[in-house]
């Protein structure tokens, strides 16, 4: 999670490097260090959302995966009961 949080944090300082790199402005002015902090800030927020919507997801999945699983299971062994009992029909015969 804490990779993801930094990633983003890195995504959002280099946002506000294009930003001003494409307003032309120095990099590093006195005045407008602050929106630094303010760019890494939001994009770690974004990247921490985002790893909870990571987590939601990948439980939602893993749950529908075991349902699908177990719904298998009980088609198989009704199936098998279902050739069970034709083969002994079969054999009675």
């Amino acid at each position: 999670m804490v990779h993801k949080v930094l990633f983003w944090s890195g995504f959002g300082v280099a946002v506000r490097i294009w930003q001003l790199g494409i307003e032309m402005r120095p990099f590093f002015n006195q005045g407008s260090l602050w929106a630094y902090p303010l760019f890494a800030g939001v994009g770690g927020s974004f990247g921490y959302w985002l790893t909870g919507v990571e987590e939601r997801q990948n439980k939602i999945l893993s749950d529908r995966r075991n349902s699908l699983l177990e719904k298998r299971k009980r088609r198989a062994e009704r199936e098998g009961a279902t050739l069970e009992e034709g083969a002994v029909l079969a054999s009675t015969s």
